[in-house]
């Protein structure tokens, strides 16, 4: 049984939204829903951070909002364009995909200033997370983009968009916290469904959850004798 106080993990969980066929209506539920149980922040895609960080002024509910996704593969100007224009609207965070391809071909440089781009255009008004999309990516990749994360002055690390292959794993979870030093953050995403697979995440190291499961895990806490 996991020694973790449950009554905390609403503060880890990025409430999430990111499909494309989303919603006014379904944001603004989103935002309720992150109200009613105080979830750290909701998670959004660029067009819906003005209006979230409308709803949730004064909640304590903060806005983070995606970057370079689901792919990662704009240029990098362009990211940190987008991430600006999000941090203008009330994003205090970034969650940003590095430049996969170039990580598998280890093009070093290029994945260091592509995140310093994004951390140079909204630092001191957001704070930026690293996707990396772990499961395309062998051991050596995934700790190489926790260096050069690092290196770029990010301020997490974060498993998976959600929409790649794979999702976060305890391995992975564990891999990305022994690789970055202890001011970086590790956040988990991806599969993160239920309680059990959440209090998982939080022993292997991750002070951060994404999922668009939120309401399922805190009922599950509800409902469950064994916490």
């Amino acid at each position: 049984m996991s020694t973790f106080d449950v009554s905390k993990l609403p503060s880890y969980i990025d409430h999430t939204l990111l499909k494309a066929d989303a919603d006014e209506s379904a944001i603004r539920k989103l935002c309720e829903e992150a109200k009613q149980y105080g979830f750290y922040s909701v998670c959004v895609n660029g067009t819906w951070v003005k209006l979230c960080h409308e709803l949730l002024q004064g909640t304590g509910v903060k806005v983070a909002a995606v970057c370079g996704f689901p792919l990662g593969a704009s240029d990098s100007s362009v990211k940190a364009f987008e991430a600006a224009k999000a941090a203008e609207h009330g994003a205090g965070e970034i969650d940003m995909v590095l430049q996969i391809g170039r990580l598998k071909q280890g093009d070093y440089d290029a994945v260091r200033e592509d995140i310093r781009a994004v951390v140079q255009a909204v630092a001191g008004r957001a704070i930026v997370k690293v996707i990396f999309e772990t499961g395309a990516l062998n051991e050596e990749q995934k700790a190489a983009a926790c260096r050069l994360s690092e290196e770029a002055g990010a301020h997490f690390v974060k498993t998976s968009t959600g929409f790649g292959q794979g999702g976060a794993t305890v391995e992975d979870v564990t891999l990305m916290r022994a690789n970055v030093s202890p001011s970086v953050s590790v956040k988990a995403s991806g599969a993160v469904r239920d309680l059990e697979t959440a209090l998982k995440m939080i022993e292997a190291g991750a002070t951060r959850l994404g999922t668009s499961s939120g309401v399922a895990i805190m009922t599950g806490i509800s409902s469950s004798s064994s916490y």
